[in-house]
């Protein structure tokens, strides 16, 4: 490759970069629209869910509505009006037919009317004692199981209490018994049979929906049934497994091929409808599409093979005279120049290069101006390491001590002074270890518990692979400084200082926390501007957390430094990001 000409490598790259890119976006449209057409059909099969919800409660309220007329005629349930009770059945069955299957009247002494009596008188119904007895704990429509009417068949039914409008007691119920198949045929109208079903189930697991030996076995084959049985039922593996599903789109098994589940909530029948959709129904009028686009595809390979080509020849001699040109700037002392008098992207190109070298001159000043920052706040560090009024402070807390014979105090106490002393003074390089930061934060917080008392309390929870790690002299103590005199001294409790550091994606993470009193949004935004202010007179050093963010970043670069959050009345949290780099 290195031996070939410019105008090869340049046609190549441009024709390989440009054939990969609009491959690309082209497969990502077929994707997309693939999937607009699948987010599409499961947006109307929500939406035929939704609207047989509200068909199958504005079913639920044409039963409660005969079922609540009946409840009014409590005297056909008297003795002697059974011929009259049976044709107000009929009367409503004949002008609800497309509903219901049967309606029974049924009195306490076990007496059944329906619309159907001579089919009752013959054949009999055992299920009616039964509801009977359900009915005295329901105290208004109750909504049955699926079970086996020997006058409707599968049926589910809907039982509400008479009572007499006399005493109020239960004189008998109304019972509607209702016609699955027909109600199973009118919710298959909303969809597509040849790759669409749909199945009911109730709370407890049981499917109301049922086989209509009029459809075409088509319809069948998305779901597992159990064709052993007359009508075939639904495996009952499988109706376990869609009553567990989640409200909303699920994909499942079904007989042979993946099926999208659509379920909807429950509705005030306490069911369950859930639509199911031959996954490969989704891609069968994409097949046009990726005819249409490998047509497209062929064609534009073409015109992209040529164009290339003459671009390359195009844009390679004049490339080839700029760089001559620009070969010839060596000295970067001067701001070098070239002169071009195109004013085509050539001519755009060595304007940029113009443009590029008077920015690095900048960058240069800039870089200068930078080392001469990082050294100004080197030496304000090391010449505000100790504040007097500290040195003051501490002095006359042992004096109080010694005063008071606390001996060990004293001891304890100007140990930890010296110790901080040392480690301010005897380190002549900026960087110390982890562990040695910690030792001297540690002296310094024993001092400040000698001054305060249990104001507080310090705990540190440092992972042993970071002791040895290089961190900026005196980063830690000024922040904890900021913690006890901002957030924890004016407190009436004591508080808690947490002091966490890992190794973390190949950084340094140093996390400290307090539950002091915080601050607000107004408060936080404004914390990096604390240089700006006169340091507090009770502070160890004259470093505030603006000297500590720029110190890191001068040394290590804007991808390390702190982070602060904070809620008024809960806390301050601060986390610290350095390069892990070990001190030997």
């Amino acid at each position: 490759m290195r031996s070939r000409s410019m105008v090869f490598k340049h046609f190549l790259f441009l024709f390989a970069g440009t054939l990969v890119l609009f491959g690309l976006l082209a497969w990502n449209n077929l994707k997309d629209a693939e999937q607009l057409f699948r987010k599409q059909v499961l947006s109307d099969a929500a939406v035929i869910n939704d609207r047989t919800n509200l068909y199958l409660d504005a079913y639920l309220d044409n039963v409660q509505n005969i079922l609540l007329l009946l409840s009014t005629r409590d005297d056909l349930l008297d003795e002697g009006m059974e011929e009259e009770a049976v044709k107000v059945l009929r009367k409503y069955a004949e002008k609800n037919s497309t509903l219901y299957k049967t309606l029974y009247m049924v009195r306490a002494d076990g007496k059944a009317m329906s619309n159907t009596q001579v089919f009752l008188d013959i054949i009999g119904n055992p299920h009616l004692a039964k509801l009977y007895e359900m009915s005295k704990s329901s105290y208004g429509v109750m909504i049955t199981e699926p079970y086996q009417s020997p006058l409707s068949g599968k049926t589910v039914a809907f039982v509400l209490p008479i009572s007499s409008k006399n005493d109020d007691a239960i004189k008998g119920i109304a019972v509607v018994e209702i016609d699955l198949v027909r109600l199973t045929n009118m919710l298959a109208q909303f969809m597509n049979t040849r790759n669409q079903t749909f199945s009911i189930v109730t709370n407890k697991g049981n499917v109301i929906n049922t086989f209509d030996t009029t459809w075409p076995l088509d319809y069948y084959k998305l779901l597992p049934y159990n064709t052993s049985v007359f009508p075939p039922e639904l495996n009952q593996h499988f109706v376990n497994e869609i009553q567990e599903l989640p409200i909303g789109i699920t994909e499942i098994h079904g007989s042979t091929n993946k099926l999208i589940a659509v379920k909807s909530g429950m509705n005030k029948l306490g069911w369950y409808f859930i639509a199911f959709i031959e996954d490969s129904y989704f891609y069968q009028n994409i097949i046009i599409l990726y005819d249409n686009y490998k047509t497209a595809a062929v064609i534009w390979v073409l015109i992209l093979l040529i164009s290339s080509y003459m671009m390359s020849r195009y844009i390679t001699y004049p490339v080839r005279t700029l760089v001559a040109k620009m070969d010839r700037v060596r000295d970067m002392e001067v701001l070098p120049s070239i002169s071009m008098t195109r004013e085509d992207e050539i001519g755009k190109l060595a304007k940029s290069y113009n443009a590029m070298m008077e920015r690095i001159h900048n960058l240069l000043v800039e870089t200068k101006e930078m080392e001469m920052r990082k050294n100004q706040y080197e030496l304000k560090m090391l010449q505000s390491q100790i504040a007097p009024h500290f040195l003051y402070n501490t002095l006359a807390c042992i004096s109080s001590l010694a005063k008071q014979q606390k001996i060990e105090a004293v001891r304890e106490t100007i140990r930890a002074l010296v110790g901080l002393l040392s480690f301010s003074f005897d380190k002549s390089g900026e960087f110390v270890t982890l562990e040695e930061e910690l030792e001297g934060l540690r002296m310094y917080a024993y001092i400040q518990t000698v001054r305060y008392g249990e104001k507080f309390v310090l705990t540190i929870d440092a992972a042993p692979e970071t002791l040895t790690c290089r961190i900026l002299k005196l980063t830690l103590q000024p922040l904890v400084e900021n913690a006890i005199f901002h957030g924890l001294a004016p407190q009436k409790v004591q508080g808690h200082i947490h002091i966490r550091t890992c190794i973390r994606r190949k950084k340094l993470c140093v996390v400290i926390r307090d539950n002091g009193l915080g601050m607000d949004s107004e408060q936080l935004s404004s914390i990096f501007s604390e240089r700006r202010k006169a340091p507090s007179k009770h502070r160890f050093t004259g470093i505030g957390i603006m000297n500590v963010q720029e110190r890191i970043r001068l040394h290590f670069g804007t991808e390390f430094g702190l982070r602060i959050a904070s809620r008024p009345q809960v806390g301050t949290l601060i986390r610290i990001e350095l390069p892990n780099v070990s001190q030997e």
